[in-house]
């Protein structure tokens, strides 16, 4: 698949006795993807996942800032699509198919998670931003965090606008706004000394999510940060959660 000139590709590990069920892993960072991500992902990934028999697709997306993020939103949204279309393929059960990341991966995948045309069945959100415009405390927005200056461009928005004009994109980008009873069964894993993104996003997903009655469940590492202290248990709280939710 090509986007605007620039490769956005899946990878696809198949495990050694399939369960009929597939993990669409968005391979993503500050919403920035390529292949050498994989290095630091793909072992992990195929530990878990595919030798928990799960057939993976990993997406590398197109990264900002050449890509805005709506723009990677609808690029993962195809990656679903091409699944679905080439299920029988790979030999997957379309009402079997999860999605997962990690930080803006997971933000990724909470965004597509209620997309009627081509649903998933389940979600494993690892340190999600899932609320850009109440960062860290109510109408906080993401523009106040200084570190976070790097991502404005791909957010599509300009600090100095007026603060109406900042906060509608940023909502039209947050997983929160899409939440509703229709949502499939999602985990979110979050450390609670994270840096980088809040717990408080975590928190104000499951909020969320219990307000609409869907299925979910938050997990909470103690004194995990956004690094591997919270990704590690991450990944293995999110396989069983695919185990429970995709192979009933």
């Amino acid at each position: 698949m090509k986007a605007g000139g620039v490769a956005f590709t899946m990878d696809v590990l198949k495990p050694a006795k399939p369960n009929k069920a597939a993990v669409v892993f968005m391979v993503s960072g500050g919403w920035m993807s390529d292949h050498s991500m994989l290095n630091s992902f793909g072992p992990a990934i195929e530990k878990v996942f595919v030798d928990g028999g799960f057939t993976v697709f990993e997406v590398v997306h197109g990264a900002q800032p050449r890509f805005k993020v709506a723009e990677i939103v609808e690029q993962v949204r195809t990656a679903v699509r091409f699944v679905h279309a080439h299920a029988a393929d790979y030999g997957i059960d379309t009402n079997r198919v999860g999605v997962s990341g990690i930080s803006s991966g997971a933000h990724l995948s909470l965004m597509i998670a209620g997309s009627p045309e081509f649903p998933v069945n389940a979600v494993a959100a690892i340190a999600p931003p899932t609320d850009l415009a109440n960062w860290g405390k109510p109408a906080f927005v993401l523009t106040d965090e200084p570190q976070m200056a790097i991502f404005f461009p791909a957010l599509g928005i300009d600090p100095k606008a007026p603060r109406s004009d900042i906060e509608a994109p940023l909502r039209k980008l947050s997983p929160i706004t899409y939440v509703n009873p229709k949502f499939p069964p999602t985990l979110i894993v979050h450390g609670d000394d994270d840096k980088i993104v809040p717990l408080q996003q975590a928190q104000a997903m499951d909020q969320a999510l219990a307000k609409a009655g869907v299925e979910h469940k938050l997990e909470v590492i103690p004194g995990g940060g956004h690094d591997d202290k919270t990704f590690g248990p991450g990944l293995t709280k999110a396989l069983q959660w695919f185990k429970e939710k995709l192979l009933k």
